[in-house]
């Protein structure tokens, strides 16, 4: 099988094998640090809009652009190779909850080009950071039922679901992002539709992208939310090719080591990204989660000796101190080196 060749973010896999790669940390965390207002959400723009918008946080990308670039400057000034776009929620599915949806190229676009430019203040030739186009799950999944009464019922479908991650990829893409991220997955056909959506903007465009793939764990059963164990799960996604597949969000570092371990048995041949929550939900806590960044950085520092890892970074109440803390961690340590030959003698 060949090897990919892209069009963007070519050095990313070179750096991969050299060292472990940083990725940002929470969105949502950092953002609940400003202390925003509805009317901080809504703007002139949106100042008579009939839906509460507080709390949409993609949409501060449009109405406070000055707040999302603040938040990527202060992961890329802790250390952060990686910064991902102000997009979790940003496809028309998420957005017509807010009565939102016709804007969702908009948010995506402008998301990309306000992390773009960050990461290019912060770039240097001796380090380069780069932009991950986010593409997070939906409020809808495709795999389960929303009534209890009537397994059979859905709320969306895989053509639903593929026009919207096509339109967000496309606008990721224009906007600037170097790799794109499908990520928080917990229903692997809700994943499948992002990946087919993401292969054919590739076809269409000629573009071609660097792709992490990272699913989420939700409890002790080992197995996201439609039911699969981790190895299953990567089997399902990874004839996407990606560049890296990992875990993230639902758990601390913790709790996530044997499932990172189960992710590195099965996938030899592909670099294995880890960002976990910042520990349990502690109200009483700045970030809300119990981990510190020293602890959350000393869990994943023993992720990165045993060979585990080759990206880390931080979810769910995750902060710019805990993404220093990482980098400081992990920083003399050797990434996880790939079996290149299981792959073609597999392919073959």
């Amino acid at each position: 099988m060949k090897p990919i060749i892209y069009t963007r973010g070519q050095a990313l896999s070179g750096i991969l094998e050299q060292r472990i790669a940083v990725l940002d940390g929470a969105m949502g965390t950092m953002i609940q640090r400003f202390k925003l207002t509805e009317a901080d959400y809504r703007g002139e723009r949106f100042k008579d809009h009939p839906k509460d918008l507080k709390n949409n946080g993609e949409l501060l990308s449009l109405t406070r652009p000055d707040v999302i670039r603040d938040i990527h400057e202060g992961y890329l000034a802790a250390g952060a190779d990686i910064i991902e776009t102000n997009t979790f929620g940003a496809t028309s599915i998420a957005q017509d909850d807010y009565e939102l949806g016709g804007l969702a190229a908009e948010m995506n676009l402008a998301s990309a080009r306000i992390a773009r430019a960050a990461a290019d203040k912060f770039s240097s030739a001796g380090k380069p950071r780069f932009v991950a186009g986010a593409l997070g799950p939906t409020p809808k999944t495709a795999s389960i039922s929303p009534d209890v009464n009537d397994p059979a019922a859905r709320n969306v479908d895989f053509e639903q679901l593929r026009a919207a991650y096509y339109e967000q990829t496309e606008a990721l893409v224009q906007g600037g992002a170097d790799l794109l991220l499908v990520e928080t997955i917990f229903d692997t056909l809700n994943a499948k539709a992002a990946l087919f959506a993401v292969d054919e903007y590739f076809e269409k465009s000629g573009e071609r992208l660097p792709l992490i793939i990272s699913g989420t764990v939700t409890d002790a059963s080992g197995r996201i939310l439609s039911g699969q164990t981790v190895t299953a799960f990567w089997y399902s996604v990874r004839h996407a090719r990606p560049l890296a597949v990992g875990l993230n969000c639902a758990l601390g570092a913790a709790l996530m080591r044997p499932y990172i371990q189960e992710l590195n048995r099965a996938a030899p041949d592909t670099f294995i990204s880890c960002y976990p929550n910042a520990g349990l939900p502690n109200p009483m806590a700045e970030t809300g989660f119990d981990e510190t960044p020293d602890v959350t950085s000393r869990l994943l520092r023993e992720f990165a000796a045993e060979g585990l890892v080759n990206i880390v970074g931080g979810c769910c109440g995750t902060t710019p101190e805990h993404i220093g803390a990482i980098r400081q961690a992990v920083e003399p340590l050797a990434a996880r080196s790939l079996q290149r030959e299981f792959f073609y003698k597999e392919a073959a």
